[in-house]
């Protein structure tokens, strides 16, 4: 029989995998990937679920859990052996929002960034993480956000035109 603990972690993984799945496809570019870490997270965040949950940022958590295995991922040996190749066996996800060829050549654009300006701009733009939260889960001064942020903003620019701008959402 399961316990109200074990029916807690369900309830809330299964109301927010959607967001943690976009989270870490944003911070991983691919979707194999990304199913990779939020599996690893989810099981991660098992073992202290009693403990985060009870200081109430679970969100922050698992977000950080995220960022830290992908940037982990990096660094071990086999990544380094692998290759990326042209076609891709299955379809990646897609934003329903906005023009597809438009948000294509942005999400070209965002890969290129190092993975701590790709990180910021994630959870700015489409986490929509305040200054303070993001240099939380990160673990970084909110200056070094907010210069990642300028210095990822002036890359995409560059790479986009000068015309594009990231919306803020309320």
């Amino acid at each position: 029989m399961p316990s109200s603990r074990d029916e807690e972690f369900t309830e809330w993984m299964t109301a927010r995998q959607g967001v943690l799945f976009r989270t870490a496809f944003l911070v991983a570019g691919d979707k194999q990937t990304a199913e990779d870490l939020v599996q690893t997270a989810a099981a991660k965040l098992y073992l202290v679920w009693d403990r985060v949950h009870a200081r109430g940022n679970v969100d922050a958590y698992m977000r950080r859990i995220i960022i830290n295995e992908n940037n982990s991922l990096w660094r071990r040996p086999w990544k380094k052996r692998e290759h990326v190749t042209e076609e891709l066996p299955e379809s990646g996800y897609v934003d329903q929002v906005g023009d597809p060829v438009e948000a294509a050549g942005l999400w070209s654009a965002v890969q290129q960034l190092p993975a701590r300006q790709r990180a910021v701009i994630v959870l700015r733009y489409y986490e929509d993480l305040s200054e303070a939260e993001i240099a939380e889960t990160l673990e970084i001064s909110p200056g070094t956000v907010k210069s990642q942020a300028s210095r990822a903003m002036a890359t995409l620019r560059t790479l986009v035109g000068p015309e594009f701008q990231l919306e803020e959402h309320s």
